[in-house]
């Protein structure tokens, strides 16, 4: 049975979902929350600190404000509380890099029809993305982790643990917030060295330099220096194919003392593939980015730790926002 009743409006209504999108990221792409903060501006101060087009900016405030981000009085703007916590650079809750992220996606996605003829993507990796694009992806899952790791870190178990591997670990935001909870614990983040400057100014910013080392190295490519009692492999398998996350997580418990400790974190379909929704339209996004790359169930993530000698495997019972989850095997 289907879930929902489809009609001619609630499809179109579906189908222009991205002027609301494209909206959003020309919002937060231009700065107009950050600029606005905590005052009250015309639109002719907005359009002269923009260097923008006036009629420009007020169509662009006027789609804000309708869309319940901005407010209006006469021809003056301020921010809604949502726009001033989320969506202004200097809040400490601000979203805007994974915005931004959704933003340089944008573009890959409508060739999605050519991506699903070709099997091809038709966009280079984010993770392997420079400039810009490289800053909003790595900020954004900062981001991202930064609404997650804490309850991930209250969720596992580490307490018998010494030196935990972070691989791939990007900003170490996981990393970190293991070690915040585990006062015994020592992390590794290991990573591509250009991740370096900012996964070494998310650890300072939280005081742990002296717990949480940045290692610089290519997991494909290079053996992974040192011992662990414990793995953390977060968000990593969906970028590849079954046979190359054979190979990482091979790699991955290789570094495991006996009876070492490995957790996979990543958007887990139903065993059907046809759910969550999320999980769903990711793996249509690594068909985009990726040659092999696509979200995988959990009894696929099962089948891949038991070939690596993983025992005791379980699902632990904790769903992210984005319907994350995380097994956890003895190797």
């Amino acid at each position: 049975m289907e879930k929902q009743e489809w009609h001619p409006g609630s499809l179109l209504e579906l189908s222009g979902y991205y002027w609301r999108s494209c909206t959003l990221h020309a919002g937060v792409k231009l700065g107009i929350f950050s600029l606005i903060g905590d005052d009250e501006l015309s639109v002719d101060a907005i359009a002269e600190q923009l260097g923008g087009d006036k009629r420009g900016t007020e169509t662009l405030l006027n789609a804000l404000t309708a869309m319940g981000l901005l407010q209006k009085e006469g021809d003056w703007f301020t921010n809604t509380s949502a726009g001033r916590s989320l969506l202004c650079k200097d809040s400490a809750a601000y979203i805007g890099y994974m915005i931004l992220h959704h933003h340089h996606l944008a573009e890959s996605w409508v060739s999605l029809d050519r991506a699903v003829q070709s099997g091809k993507p038709v966009r280079k990796r984010a993770s392997h993305s420079e400039g810009e694009w490289r800053e909003s992806f790595l900020m954004g899952m900062f981001n991202n982790a930064m609404s997650t790791a804490p309850r991930v870190a209250k969720a596992i178990d580490l307490s018998q643990c010494r030196r935990l591997l972070d691989l791939g670990g990007g900003p170490g935001t996981y990393a970190i917030h293991f070690c915040l909870n585990n006062p015994r614990l020592k992390a590794t983040v290991y990573d591509l060295p250009t991740t370096r400057p900012f996964a070494e100014k998310i650890i300072s910013r939280f005081g742990v330099t002296d717990r949480v080392q940045f290692v610089p190295g290519d997991y494909m490519e290079q053996d992974i220096p040192g011992e662990y009692d414990a793995v953390w492999v977060s968000h990593i398998l969906h970028a590849h194919g079954p046979e190359t996350c054979g190979k990482i997580l091979q790699k991955a418990t290789s570094v495991l003392v006996p009876e070492g400790k490995i957790l996979v974190h990543d958007f887990v379909l139903n065993d059907t593939m046809d759910s969550p929704l999320f999980p769903a339209l990711f793996s249509l996004n690594m068909l985009l980015g990726t040659s092999k790359g696509r979200a995988y169930s959990e009894g696929q993530i099962r089948e891949m730790l038991v070939a690596v000698g993983g025992t005791q495997i379980e699902r632990l019972p904790f769903q992210g926002p984005t319907d994350s989850g995380i097994l956890a095997a003895r190797v």
